[in-house]
């Protein structure tokens, strides 16, 4: 009898000794997460990058065309796309600082107003907040945000260059790793489904945000009001966050009406506009370009942004729902860690992405 309470208690120990080096072990993650945030975050955008790169590399070299020409290409077309964006954030910063600067008189009387139907106290609150606000503070944050832009590009591209050099021998790194070549085909999959759904998940995306975008420019420039650019630059990056992100532009973009034009009808009008267009757009063609490419779970979503929001602040709610992908199919193949699985997923049905073979 003394004997089975022993071996209990011994068991309790170690998974008491278990829990607490996972704890600490989650500890020290989220620390280097947190400290190495800006090299890490482009480290991931950079495997986004490469991802969405190789199969159309493998296409063109299947037309006959050496594989170290369609990788220079690649090389040579992605460096041109990082610089254009990084310049055409830089642009739009500029803007915006410009025009923060012009109207900043009117933006005081405008938002004040704005809440008077809230009451004096709200007023007083609104107004208190805006005296207070540091505009030089802001600009000069803005200004190190866009040469943190060029810094990301650049580190981007070394990444991804070195990704490519090393593609030719992954798979015998794989191979040796393992030590099985069934193993290895296996990983291979897991790798390639990852891949797939993500890609996929990523350009429909890009698609949907574009045609977002491109509508929210053309409501902002009939309007005739400023900063039609910046909008639809934010508009597109914001609605690669899931159920908020389209929600925060929309309210973005209405209360950017008010401040520029200080007329309720215009922003009345604008901002049912932008409503529309978010409404068609999300829940018609989204759903019908995307299907049931993800099966994640709505709450898991959600759980993800704050995460990872949290983390690695806007860029990390960007990429959370591509890391809680490949989270949910990894964890799909390990028997201790398939109840993740099961809770990441919609249906409680997690996809172990091999259906794609």
């Amino acid at each position: 009898m003394r004997t089975r309470v022993d071996g209990q208690n011994q068991q309790l120990r170690e998974r008491l000794q278990t829990g607490f080096l996972g704890i600490i072990a989650f500890a020290i993650l989220l620390f280097l997460l947190v400290q190495a945030r800006f090299m890490l975050i482009c480290l991931a955008i950079a495997i986004i990058i490469f991802s969405l790169t190789s199969d159309a590399i493998s296409a063109i070299a299947r037309q006959h065309v050496p594989n170290w020409l369609a990788t220079t290409l690649a090389l040579l077309l992605i460096g041109i796309g990082l610089l254009w964006a990084s310049a055409t954030v830089v642009s739009q910063v500029n803007e915006v600082v410009t025009t923060a600067i012009s109207y900043a008189e009117q933006m005081q009387a405008a938002l004040p107003a704005l809440l008077e139907w809230l009451g004096p106290n709200a007023q007083e609150t609104v107004d208190t907040a805006i005296r207070n606000f540091n505009l030089t503070g802001w600009m000069r944050s803005a200004a190190g945000g866009a040469s943190d832009v060029l810094s990301a590009a650049v580190l981007i591209f070394l990444f991804v260059g070195f990704m490519f050099a090393e593609r030719v021998w992954f798979p015998r790194k794989l191979e040796s790793l393992v030590e099985d070549p069934a193993s290895a085909a296996r990983m291979r999959q897991i790798i390639s489904s990852i891949m797939h759904r993500v890609n996929r998940y990523l350009v429909v995306k890009t698609l949907v945000s574009a045609a977002t975008s491109l509508c929210v420019w053309g409501i902002f420039t009939a309007a005739g009001l400023p900063l039609a650019g910046a909008i639809a630059l934010l508009t597109f990056a914001l609605n690669f966050i899931p159920s908020v992100g389209s929600i925060i532009a929309t309210l973005i973009a209405t209360a950017l009406t008010y401040v520029l034009t200080a007329d309720v009808t215009t922003t009345l009008i604008v901002g049912a506009a932008c409503t529309a267009v978010q409404f068609a757009i999300g829940n018609v063609l989204d759903p019908m370009l995307l299907g049931q490419t993800l099966r994640l779970s709505s709450f898991g979503i959600i759980l993800s942004l704050a995460f990872w929001g949290a983390v690695w602040g806007l860029p990390g709610m960007f990429l959370a729902v591509p890391i809680m992908v490949a989270v949910m199919i990894v964890c799909a193949h390990i028997q201790w860690l398939r109840p993740i699985a099961i809770m990441l997923s919609r249906e409680g049905h997690p996809d172990d992405g091999l259906a794609d073979f």
